[in-house]
């Protein structure tokens, strides 16, 4: 246990230090030995869990996913939850930055980055489709088109606020950007009760802590 439990740090230590390089200096410049230097580890470490820089970088893109949201009765609300916390966590997580990063980089040749944007899509196209069930959105929403347009938009609105600030407003611009949005795709009643404020994604962030740190409950047997 203790040798899969150092395996799985020295993974996260590799990680990390992929995400300050790739985030610093872009796919096509990072190089391995830069990402060796900042990890502080061997080759043969490296290579026993990334093959590649390739492997590297879509192991950055993976990372940033994490944790999603919490279940809400309200799907919409799950939905808002879903964007305003991964805002919080771009503004915070260093590997979610080099994730977005990676995702909207045009210049990494040979990096297959279709796969964050599919999953998230894949994300919102269920929480929209569970909120259709549910009667909380207009009748003419198609969830599938809809989460695409939602990704755009968050994809557009991050990029935009990383080039002005460096990500200090993106919780704010993200509750505008839903405010727009949500309005054509939610009913008014079902909206009237969504929390939209901008430190949202900082209470969802915590809540999920708390969840993840309560004790696990005795098992008999």
């Amino acid at each position: 246990m203790a040798m899969q439990d150092r395996a799985i740090r020295t993974r996260q230590s590799i990680l990390s230090a992929a995400a300050v390089v790739f985030e610093e200096r872009g796919y096509q410049a990072a190089t391995i030995s830069e990402i060796l230097t900042a990890a502080e580890v061997t080759k043969g470490a490296l290579y026993f869990h990334f093959q590649s820089k390739e492997h590297l970088a879509q192991g950055v893109l993976s990372a940033q996913d994490g944790d999603m949201t919490i279940p809400r009765t309200c799907k919409i609300q799950q939905l808002v939850d879903m964007g305003m916390l991964h805002a919080y966590r771009l503004q915070t997580d260093p590997i979610v930055r080099a994730g977005v990063r990676l995702s909207l980089d045009q210049q990494a040749l040979g990096l297959d980055r279709s796969g964050a944007f599919e999953r998230w899509a894949a994300s919102i196209e269920q929480t929209l489709d569970a909120a259709y069930t549910q009667g909380e959105l207009l009748p003419h929403v198609q969830p599938r088109e809809t989460a695409d347009v939602m990704v755009g938009s968050f994809a557009g609105v991050q990029a935009m606020s990383q080039a002005l600030c460096n990500y200090q407003d993106l919780q704010h611009r993200i509750s505008v950007m839903l405010r727009h949005l949500l309005p054509s795709i939610v009913l008014s009643s079902v909206l009237a009760s969504v929390d939209l404020a901008d430190g949202r994604g900082e209470k969802v962030f915590t809540e999920l802590q708390e969840l993840h740190h309560q004790p696990q409950p005795a098992t008999t047997g």
